[in-house]
């Protein structure tokens, strides 16, 4: 009985948490816009009985689905956060390895100082964080006062509200999420396996990426799916970092929920996004069962 509790309860906990909060989203994006609150109809009135329920079900449609599909606005959105998404993984990945792999060949008494250094930013609340970077990257923020005080630039550069902004802010928050399973694949990393490469004739470069990369391969791909996931719905960094030509599909979301009051077009929205996040969550999770058997 006791393993059963045990069993049912993370179940009970992914039903109350997602499954009956993606249902609820998932009837108002068949549902049609009403001024009325909620703003959307149908609504199931139990109280009509089996009458109800199939008035109800009658007006459910895919409506807002197809309109989707005929506003050029909505698929941009889904393809320019794709784009940022993938641009902003692939960035943090360059700049998550170095630092992972430094701190994987750190002497062992200065590791948890480092892993300290790295998991220090979560201490303070993201939105601080966030507004930070809008004071150093405004045309009068530290960053342009310091490259004036270097003479490399005459002129401040712009750019806060621009998409590099976005790139910089979703690299610096996401950042540890990249270097923490990097660093993990290669703490584990079986120094005989280096040496045996070198004696048998490969220089340290072949040895780093015929050896060090493939068996860190693990730690790569979970980096990039935990950034990955999150940045594609992201919505305080570009709102507070981007400008007027920054279009992705969190702002989208925000603009139809409290702007517009379109609940039923910005429930559809949220469920394609669900959608295209369940395939790399899947390959997630496949991943890292194929990791645990091969580590038993």
């Amino acid at each position: 009985m006791r393993r059963v509790v045990l069993i049912a309860l993370p179940y009970l906990w992914l039903l109350a948490l997602f499954l009956v909060p993606f249902l609820i989203v998932l009837k108002i994006s068949l549902s049609d816009t009403a001024l009325a609150r909620p703003p959307y109809m149908p609504q199931l009135d139990l109280s009509e009985g089996w009458t109800g329920i199939r008035t109800f079900l009658s007006g459910l449609d895919f409506e807002n689905f197809t309109f989707l599909t005929t506003d050029a606005l909505y698929w941009k959105a889904y393809l320019s956060s794709l784009q940022i998404a993938v641009t902003a993984t692939f960035i943090t990945l360059c700049v998550g390895y170095p630092v992972a792999y430094a701190m994987a060949r750190a002497p062992q008494e200065w590791r948890p100082t480092l892993l300290m250094l790295v998991i220090l930013p979560f201490w303070t609340s993201f939105l601080i964080r966030v507004y930070s970077w809008m004071g150093i990257l405004s045309t009068e923020g530290t960053l342009n006062q310091f490259l004036m005080f270097l003479g490399l630039i005459d002129t401040p550069l712009t750019i806060l509200n621009t998409n590099t902004a976005v790139y910089i802010g979703i690299v610096y928050t996401y950042l540890p999420f990249m270097i923490l399973p990097i660093y993990s694949a290669l703490e584990k990393l079986d120094e005989s396996l280096l040496e045996a490469a070198v004696d048998l004739g490969c220089s340290r470069i072949q040895t780093f990426w015929l050896v060090t990369v493939p068996l860190s391969r693990n730690g790569i791909i979970a980096g990039c799916f935990l950034v990955f996931i999150p940045s594609l719905g992201e919505f305080v960094i570009p709102s507070l970092l981007g400008g007027s030509d920054t279009l992705m599909i969190g702002k989208i979301l925000w603009e139809e929920f409290f702007s517009n009051r379109d609940w039923p077009v910005a429930s559809a929205v949220a469920v394609i996004l669900l959608l295209i996040l369940i395939i790399p969550i899947i390959l997630f999770q496949r991943s890292e069962e194929k990791a645990r058997e091969a580590n038993r």
